[in-house]
């Protein structure tokens, strides 16, 4: 029982990191200070998917799952939860390379907007 709720909860933990990958970015419009988590965490996540490598998470759940007497899977996190949900079938690698290229291009338009902001603050800090 321990073993698979330990596992539940890595399998949480996992998840919320690659939301915050994904979406992290405009967290940080609203909180700046999340910058410092999210810059290593959009290149540590970038990392593991643009390399092919498996996070220690999945490894990790998969031991618990199999302590809790349960089966584990193949291959990582992103390929058992997501890849349905994220990539429907009929996926071409050129519509792969689009997506990547929106994450990457989202991320960068979050990033301009707050140092824009950032800059245009620090000049004028009692205007709007």
């Amino acid at each position: 029982m321990l073993y698979s709720l330990l596992a539940n909860l890595v399998l949480i933990v996992h998840g919320v990191f690659v939301l915050f990958v994904a979406t992290g970015g405009l967290l940080v419009l609203k909180m700046p200070r999340l910058l410092w988590l999210h810059l290593p965490a959009l290149g540590w996540g970038g990392t593991v998917v643009g390399m092919g490598w498996v996070c220690p998470l999945t490894p990790l759940e998969n031991h618990l799952r199999r302590l809790a007497g349960l089966e584990g899977y193949a291959g990582g996190f992103i390929e058992h939860y997501l890849t349905s949900a994220i990539y429907p079938d009929g996926l071409t690698r050129e519509i792969q390379i689009l997506l990547a290229g929106l994450l990457i291009i989202g991320n960068l338009v979050v990033y301009t907007t707050l140092f824009r902001r950032r800059k245009r603050f620090s000049k004028h800090p009692t205007e709007p």
